[in-house]
């Protein structure tokens, strides 16, 4: 079901593959040499976890598009550097030291060129976070090549039904550490990420009326942020994490509000505007973008918290679940473009209302997300029957299934900020 569509229904019932297609492609593909991933003993667990450790990273590299991987498994300590520039920019290199208990790796970048240590560092941590540490390792390299935030150690929440009720999980970005956050035996649905990834914010039915949720992570507790009567719904967090943007109805036809997180002081931001749902704010906090059905079906607008003025990108039949890019440069929405055809995934340039279909043809593809770097996006497909959560490159492909250990029917997924 359409997300506006349910808002609307619960309130009157209370491998490295590279196609780009013109939409951004500002980087260039490094070749990183791997060597193997040491043990420091011989022990059978040690080597097997030292082999897992190189099998992530390898993963996490190659899943950013930015390397590709040379793998030499020959001492390379007395090989001239003309030949080793053939084969690749970079080398990387790790001892590590395994337990059941404890996991330490040695990790060691260096670049060809001049046989110098981009870095040496430690990563120690219990054995249960070892993709953790792993993920981190990965963030780690991409930084201090490409100068820009990794996304391996990011996570995605969502709603599934494999419990026989709606309840809120969180995964890994590669698909795995599936992990189900809550047991209200009821419905809920649409988690959204606090900006800097300490809470999730969410709706459930757990007391008979669609009350505003937090997962706090920091507490380690789930608290009751909001129970106005009617929805209240989570859109976001402003980028310093100070505001939250959402959804409410208070008797009323649903718009869109601000509270103050910790004051809980309440602003009405749109309004006499039609229903109005699924907030956005823009990384700048200047503008917020959201679905209106004023001109009688629902589309998506732009409203200036500057000027108050407001600015329509989108003459669909149907459009709905903005997501604005950390970037800037894109928002990310679900729609019609006519009244018999299936949902589609979208981005739209908010500067020039450019507007560029993603998915075509393959089940309903809806409530997207970007990645925190801003180059990929996930989504909801029915391709295979079932809603699965799936991830695309920002132009469309590369389109895969997250994770088959995923069941039931999923909904709603947010990348982590």
């Amino acid at each position: 079901m359409h997300l506006f569509l349910f808002l609307i229904s619960i309130n009157i019932f209370s491998q490295n593959t590279e196609i780009y297609i013109g939409i951004e492609k500002s980087f260039s593909v490094e070749n990183i040499i791997i060597k193997d991933f040491k043990a420091k003993t011989t022990d059978k667990f040690a080597i097997e976890t030292a082999n897992l450790i190189k099998e992530i990273v390898r993963s996490d590299l190659l899943f950013s598009r930015y390397f590709k991987i040379i793998e030499i498994e020959e001492d390379i300590s007395n090989m001239e550097t003309d030949y080793l520039l053939k084969k690749g920019n970079y080398i990387l290199s790790s001892d590590i030291d395994a337990s059941t208990s404890t996991i330490s790796i040695t990790a060691v970048l260096s670049k060809v060129s001049d046989n110098k240590n981009i870095f040496k560092k430690i990563y120690s941590s219990n054995y249960n976070s070892l993709r953790k540490i792993a993920h981190t390792l990965s963030d780690d390299i991409i930084e201090n090549i490409k100068n820009v935030r990794g996304i391996a150690t990011s996570r995605i929440t969502f709603s599934n039904d494999s419990t026989g009720y709606k309840e809120i999980y969180i995964v890994d970005y590669d698909g795995e550490n599936l992990k189900q956050l809550t047991n209200h035996k009821s419905i809920s649905i649409i988690p959204k990420w606090s900006n800097d990834g300490t809470k999730i914010f969410y709706t459930s039915y757990r007391y008979g009326n669609p009350d505003l949720f937090v997962i706090d992570f920091t507490e380690g507790k789930i608290k009751t942020f909001s129970k106005f009567q009617g929805l209240n719904i989570a859109g976001g967090t402003s980028p310093d994490n100070t505001k939250l943007i959402l959804t409410m109805s208070r008797g009323r036809d649903p718009s869109i509000y601000i509270i103050e997180i910790q004051s809980k002081e309440i602003q009405s931001l749109i309004h006499n505007f039609g229903i109005c749902s699924s907030p956005t704010f823009s990384p700048d906090s200047k503008e917020v973008a959201f679905i209106s059905d004023k001109p009688g079906n629902p589309q998506l607008y732009i409203y200036n918290l500057e000027t108050k003025k407001y600015r329509k990108l989108t003459n669909f039949y149907w459009a709905d679940s903005p997501n604005w890019s950390n970037s800037g440069k894109w928002i990310v929405f679900s729609g019609r473009e006519t009244r018999n055809e299936r949902l589609n995934i979208f981005i739209t340039d908010p500067t020039t209302s450019r507007i560029i279909r993603l998915t075509k043809n393959e089940g309903d593809n809806e409530d997207p997300s970007f990645s925190p770097d801003s180059r990929f996006i996930t989504f909801i497909s029915t391709r295979r029957g079932k809603r699965d959560i799936y991830i695309m490159d920002i132009d469309g492909s590369a389109p895969h299934l997250l994770s088959p250990q995923i069941k039931g029917n999923s909904y709603t997924p947010m990348w982590s900020r």
